[in-house]
């Protein structure tokens, strides 16, 4: 039967739809490990101040590491008539330490152990994200070095823009998962991990006491905290891990959206692997891309979680409110679907394969090099302005008496511009060339 870590100054019991709408523990258990490292941190605190015997000590720190060793190994099994994680843990820890551990909450409070168990959390699973954010920028890397010789053609407005090579354009997304790495790391080396908060005014232990730089996770040592009201009513590393993990999953999502593209009969640019791919209940043919749609389909759900969290805390006052506790569920969301998504992606552009006879009849568009066209004559003396309006009519040409470019001779060119000759056009058309003339970035 579940005890509860609070009680004495009621005359009544918790109705029963109270218990049903307060409890947490159904979500809230996957902070356990995170609990009882803080509870090892903390019993030490309480010896070291002398609130704890030597004797007393080990029984609860035997109980707590027993405790972990069925977290870490998975046979760990929660109670649902808890309210919280911290109560069941509290609970065990008494039942295993005996009297020694009623002492345990000495000095605390679960405004000060949540706050603590959800930061620990957070670090440890930015950690992971990072590792799987890399892993895909990995992915993508050997991708292009495998495709490094094709060139496609670069879109603006979803048209036919200039041509560019494979390497620069998965390169973009290499360059926004590079920000996500930082911006996940930033996130979890701005959040300061402590105790001594108490519920929310401080404990009556002395503030040295609560540095503890043997507990680590990830590279974040408990240490005093600086404000108690702010140390329990701050969620803005909540906040900025999921501003992190929207800003990731949009970035995943975009490259969703392009590889959608370029696996439909329009574009044919691509071919995706059929372990990643699913068919349709009626039509026999299909092969649809739906981890893609997915991946790009679930960007709107971590923007929701997000907002929701934003919205929850936006008119919070000091210190603890219940409301919190809404937090973590859009948290455990958002770092689920991004872990998955990354791993998925990493092996999924593993086994992407290019159809270059086709991206090479799209890149017969001699449309895509009118801005070649237009540099051309600028090096020869033509003022941008007058290029863009020369090479423009003769695109417009090209369109309305359906002609290729290349295969104008030097009279007709010479209509729109002295300079213009067959020879330089036929020089100028090409995908290959069109690349190696931007100089601005590096191959």
């Amino acid at each position: 039967m579940s005890t509860k870590l609070w009680g004495g100054r009621f005359s009544k019991g918790t109705h029963k739809l109270v218990e049903e709408f307060t409890n947490s523990i159904h979500f809230d258990q996957k902070l356990a490990k995170y609990d009882v490292i803080g509870s090892l941190a903390h019993i030490d605190v309480l010896k070291k101040t002398k609130l704890l015997s030597g004797s007393e000590h080990s029984k609860i720190r035997s109980a707590l590491n027993s405790i972990l060793k069925t977290i870490e190994n998975g046979t760990f099994k929660i109670d649902p008539s808890f309210e919280d994680i911290h109560s069941y843990i509290q609970h065990l820890v008494e039942t295993k330490a005996g009297k020694a551990g009623l002492k345990l909450h000495t000095c605390r409070s679960r405004n000060d152990q949540v706050a603590f168990d959800v930061k620990a959390y957070t670090i440890d699973n930015l950690f992971v994200t990072q590792k799987l954010v890399d892993d895909l920028t990995i992915s993508l890397g050997m991708l292009a070095t495998k495709n490094r010789n094709i060139v496609l053609p670069g879109f603006t407005h979803l048209q036919h823009a200039i041509p560019i090579g494979l390497t620069q354009y998965l390169g973009a997304y290499v360059e926004m998962f590079n920000r996500d790495h930082v911006r996940l790391y930033n996130a979890a080396k701005n959040i300061r991990l402590t105790l001594g908060a108490g519920a929310l005014a401080g404990t009556m232990i002395p503030s040295a006491n609560y540095n503890l730089k043997k507990y680590k996770i990830q590279m974040n040592s408990i240490e005093a905290t600086k404000n108690s009201l702010d140390a329990v009513s701050d969620r803005d590393f909540v906040i900025e891990s999921l501003n992190a993990l929207a800003t990731t999953a949009m970035h995943m999502s975009r490259l969703a959206e392009d590889m959608i593209l370029w696996a439909s009969k329009e574009f044919d640019f691509i071919d995706i692997d059929d372990a990643f791919c699913t068919g349709s209940s009626l039509m026999p043919q299909k092969k649809n891309p739906d981890v893609l749609e997915l991946v790009r389909g679930y960007t709107g759900r971590l923007y929701g979680n997000l907002i929701n969290v934003l919205v929850m805390m936006k008119g919070l006052p000091l210190a603890y409110n219940r409301d919190m506790q809404l937090d973590k569920e859009p948290l455990f969301d958002s770092f689920e679907i991004v872990q998955k998504e990354l791993a998925i992606l990493a092996e999924l552009f593993k086994n992407v394969t290019f159809k270059k006879d086709n991206i090479a009849k799209q890149l017969e568009d001699e449309s895509l090099y009118a801005t070649d066209i237009s540099d051309y004559l600028v090096k020869n003396g033509v003022v941008f302005k007058e290029a863009h309006k020369i090479v423009g009519h003769l695109i417009q040409h090209k369109l309305k008496n359906n002609v290729e470019i290349k295969t104008m001779s030097d009279a007709e060119l010479k209509v729109f511009h002295p300079k213009l000759t067959a020879k330089a056009m036929k020089h100028i058309i090409n995908p290959n060339i069109s690349v190696q003339s931007k100089k601005s970035v590096k191959k």
